[in-house]
């Protein structure tokens, strides 16, 4: 959970003698993912006493799927100055969908096992740092803008990933409580089970079209940010050349699916010296801002077989034909 114990974040706001007047305090609003793998109810509660120092604050808990991304479109109409998710990076990407191409900020407390756009805005990992970080925000409030990708019609922060990783989170979000339990562990476990049970055998094939350009593979992995994600402390990089405010995209493709391949490829994404994209195996494509994912593969009667899909590490469906873009400055962050 956290490295400070929530019992001290009651005690760091209680002293209140520099708290904004009411008339002066942005309205916030956080969306509460309460099944994040370090949200509580307690946690909720302390956190929200904190922030209504600086801020007039209204907390609401998600109840479902994309519950999140009907709460965001309403703070528009209900005078919200800021909406902060509170959650995993799914939770994020439902919020961002809501309130995207709007002028209501956008920032992050952290409750999942990873916390990649957190961690990529600058914003502490640990949640009782993060409500310091946003207590100290108030003063300085000026959201600014970074860019949004878009995968058949739906924003993603950070990734879009269609093939082995979608697999690994299809996976993972059929097992909520494993996942809860398990985090990083049990993702990297989803990963390899899929590889050995998935890919290796008939995998279904992919094109990659992006202006000129054509390559086929089994998993395609579009970044919106740099890094792709985190092991506990280590960051995780495929893609390469692209920032959330470069106002372009970068795609990797991996060509096969061969056993032998896995040891060179791990390497290369866990040395922060080495690049992925210089294996042979894997094609990778930076300043892109428009390209599409087609299968090539066929059933038994004929039709394309579709590839799962993943925005933001949330398995989304599978598909036959993905559209990405990119949509820059859509959306203003407090980070």
């Amino acid at each position: 959970m956290t490295s400070v114990p929530p019992a001290e974040l009651e005690t760091r706001p209680s002293e209140r003698d520099d708290a904004a007047p009411p008339s002066q305090k942005k309205r916030m609003l956080i969306v509460v993912n309460p099944f994040a793998r370090t949200v509580s109810n307690r946690l909720k509660n302390l956190v929200v006493y904190a922030l209504q120092s600086r801020y007039e604050v209204e907390a609401i808990t998600t109840e479902a799927q994309n519950h999140a991304t009907e709460i965001s479109r309403e703070a528009k109409a209900e005078g919200h100055d800021i909406v902060v998710a509170f959650g995993g990076d799914g939770t994020l990407n439902e919020v961002v969908n809501g309130i995207a191409g709007t002028d209501i900020a956008f920032s992050v407390l952290p409750g999942g096992s990873t916390n990649v756009v957190a961690r990529t805005l600058g914003i502490p990992n640990d949640v009782v740092d993060a409500t310091e970080h946003l207590l100290a925000l108030a003063d300085d409030f000026e959201p600014r803008p970074i860019d949004l990708g878009v995968a058949n019609g739906r924003r993603f922060l950070f990734s879009c990933g269609a093939g082995l990783d979608a697999t690994a989170a299809q996976m993972v979000d059929s097992r909520p409580e494993m996942k809860r339990r398990g985090g990083r562990w049990f993702y990297a476990s989803a990963a390899i089970g899929g590889f050995y049970r998935r890919y290796l055998t008939n995998p279904v094939r992919m094109r990659l079209r992006t202006g000129d350009t054509e390559v086929e593979g089994i998993t395609a992995l579009c970044q919106n940010s740099d890094p792709f994600t985190f092991f506990g402390e280590r960051s995780i990089r495929v893609c390469e050349d692209v920032t959330i405010d470069s106002g372009t995209l970068s795609i990797a493709m991996l060509k096969r699916a061969a056993q032998r391949d896995v040891p060179l490829i791990m390497a290369r994404i866990f040395n922060d010296s080495m690049s992925a994209g210089d294996h042979r195996q894997i094609e990778h494509l930076s300043g892109i801002t428009a390209a599409t994912v087609t299968s090539v593969s066929r059933d038994e009667n004929g039709d394309a077989r579709a590839f799962p899909v993943q925005l933001d590490g949330e398995y989304v469906g599978h598909h036959k034909e993905l559209e990405l873009a990119i949509e820059p400055g859509a959306l203003r962050v407090v980070a």
